[in-house]
């Protein structure tokens, strides 16, 4: 279709149009998936769109305030903390009109009358906590397995914890749901990866040639948002 379209004119496939083809895509890399010909025949020019700073995303708040909410319901600062958050969150426009929506509701839930500044933090308390249950649903099995294992090193007030006792009580956990479980290796890359979505975190210490290099584990979100995303796993224990 791609090397096709631009042609379609030349190759007399349509005669009382001008054909253009405009692609849309969060994949930075795609061109480089196609074909030398297709990449000749589209003749294509770049376009980037640069993700929304706070100005920005506050204008797309104020249009949508208009339509949701009703005059004076937003206290003065509302809107700009939800685009400040908004903008430190990647620019996503989606996040901050999320943000607000939810801020909405908490307000509402309170019986307030308007707004505030205050109802948009508790938003996005719940609004993180409903990401992090909801990456941890969307994890593998065994990096489940490994967070569970850290989790209930915390719940015992043993953290922050060395990787070995980390892969230790995985194994134990993996063993009491009947699996097989992976290498350590693996396990060390689960908890960079959980590391990376912000849902622990690891600290390397170094005790020179005698003590050797070894990281340590703890969780940065709150148990009871990991048991939520964990509720799978734990009401099939």
């Amino acid at each position: 279709m791609l090397y096709k379209l631009p042609r379609a004119r030349s190759n007399g496939n349509i005669s009382d149009a001008k054909l253009g083809v405009i692609g849309i895509s969060n994949d930075l890399d795609f061109r480089t998936t196609l074909s030398s010909k297709v990449r000749s025949s589209l003749c294509e020019k770049e376009v980037s769109f640069s993700a929304y700073d706070a100005d920005e995303l506050r204008l797309v708040l104020e249009q949508r305030e208009r339509v949701a909410f009703q005059d004076d319901v937003l206290e003065e600062g509302v809107l700009a903390m939800c685009a400040a958050y908004g903008a430190k969150d990647s620019g996503d426009a989606r996040k901050a009109l999320d943000l607000l929506l939810e801020a909405g509701d908490v307000a509402r839930e309170r019986g307030s009358d308007v707004v505030t500044e205050e109802h948009v933090q508790e938003a996005r308390e719940r609004v993180q906590t409903d990401q992090v249950v909801e990456g941890i649903r969307k994890y593998s099995q065994h990096g489940k397995l490994v967070l569970y294992a850290l989790t209930l090193l915390h719940e015992r007030g043993e953290t922050p914890v060395r990787t070995r006792e980390v892969v230790d009580t995985y194994h134990h956990v993996a063993h009491s749901e009947g699996v097989s479980p992976v290498s350590e290796r693996s396990v060390r890359d689960y908890l960079g990866e959980l590391a990376q979505l912000g849902i622990t975190s690891s600290t390397e210490h170094n005790r020179g040639k005698g003590g050797g290099k070894y990281n340590e584990h703890q969780l940065e979100q709150s148990v009871s948002a990991v048991r939520s995303g964990l509720s799978t796993l734990l009401e099939s224990a």
